[in-house]
């Protein structure tokens, strides 16, 4: 009886083992390639909508085009952070469920209620850090004035990295308009990017922020620095 039940044991170990390896890389990468496919069809769809090519330069620094919040689950802009790779550009869906993070087409949520885009206050992301295409993977390694990138059908909105912050899981400050600060009036445009921390476990939080640099109208094509994974076409 205790032969049969270590055998059990041991099998049920495997299995668990087989599952943690489909979970954290195999289907970290399928979800990943899903959905970098997914924002290339996003950005070409916006592209062929645009009209004018033209240059690299940035126009209305000061008065951004800003988006009404979408409805549930739409998917809306893109994310292209050029630390996190070179071809990295993934889509941003409207909300942080398992319904938008956990989706092949999407895998990145924007907390709803935040601010938009380019919007004076915090346009806060969430995304899994080692599963489900693992966006956020290294989150840990931005460095200061890197550039972030926000794509949606007007345009592209730089941002740069400022600085990280480690919270519990209960830390739900780091999404208020001014972080950390309830009930003070926004007058920056703040990118905040959540995810779990460590690796593979959600002890705490690792929380990015950027600062709104630049915003770069469709029409005027995407700015220099991206212009390889921006102009990129979907399959």
């Amino acid at each position: 009886m205790r032969q049969v039940l270590g055998e059990i044991l041991l099998t049920l170990g495997v299995l668990a083992g087989f599952f943690v390896v489909w979970q954290v890389w195999i289907n970290n990468e399928v979800s990943s390639a899903s959905q970098t496919a997914a924002s290339e069809s996003l950005s070409e769809e916006w592209a062929q909508e645009a009209t004018v090519p033209g240059g690299t330069e940035p126009t209305d620094l000061d008065d951004p085009v800003v988006l009404a919040q979408p409805a549930h689950d739409e998917t809306f802009a893109n994310l292209i952070v050029p630390r996190f790779g070179e071809d990295f550009r993934r889509p941003i869906g409207q909300g942080v469920g398992f319904d938008v993070i956990n989706d092949l087409s999407q895998g990145m949520g924007h907390y709803e209620n935040t601010q938009m885009p380019g919007e004076i206050g915090n346009f806060a992301l969430a995304s899994h850090r080692s599963a489900y295409g693992g966006a956020f993977h290294v989150i840990n390694e931005l460095e200061l004035g890197d550039p972030i990138y926000v794509e949606t059908k007007d345009g592209w909105y730089k941002y740069l990295y400022r600085n990280t912050e480690y919270v519990p899981p209960s830390g739900v400050g780091v999404i208020d308009p001014v972080p950390q600060s309830e009930g003070t009036d926004a007058t920056q445009r703040l990118i905040t990017l959540t995810t779990c921390n460590p690796l593979y476990s959600s002890a705490e939080r690792i929380i990015a922020y950027g600062v709104y640099d630049s915003w770069y109208p469709r029409a005027d094509g995407p700015p220099a620095e991206i212009a390889a994974i921006a102009n990129a076409r979907g399959n």
